[in-house]
């Protein structure tokens, strides 16, 4: 059965052009279930934004901060304003979303199903 659920809600950035990061908290993936495929999607949806979302993973059932790595990351470099799916694929116990190179805009959330 998918599960879905939102891993990152409403952040807006206080718009005086400083550079922000927000690692967001881990959530179950795939690995976590026992599940074969490994399949996560995401969603997220963007208002003005500039910067990069990632999104990173890690196989440690009890992780310290050596133990994540990026499965995906997309650069936005033009006030975009959109909602965007993306996949990755791995049976990884954790999962989190990161918000970085952050120079204005709003990440109105991001969504995980896997």
């Amino acid at each position: 059965m998918a599960q879905s659920e939102t891993i990152l809600s409403l952040q807006t950035h206080p718009g005086d052009s400083s550079i922000q990061t927000i690692t967001g908290d881990k959530y179950k993936g795939d690995g976590y279930y026992s599940r074969s495929d490994g399949f996560h999607t995401v969603q997220y949806t963007l208002n003005d934004f500039l910067g990069d979302v990632s999104f990173e993973a890690t196989l440690a059932v009890t992780p310290t901060s050596d133990d994540w790595f990026q499965v995906y990351t997309a650069s936005f470099v033009n006030g975009t304003t959109d909602s965007t799916i993306a996949h990755f694929t791995g049976n990884y116990v954790w999962v989190r979303a990161v918000i970085s190179n952050w120079t204005q805009g709003v990440v109105q959330d991001i969504k995980i199903n896997h």
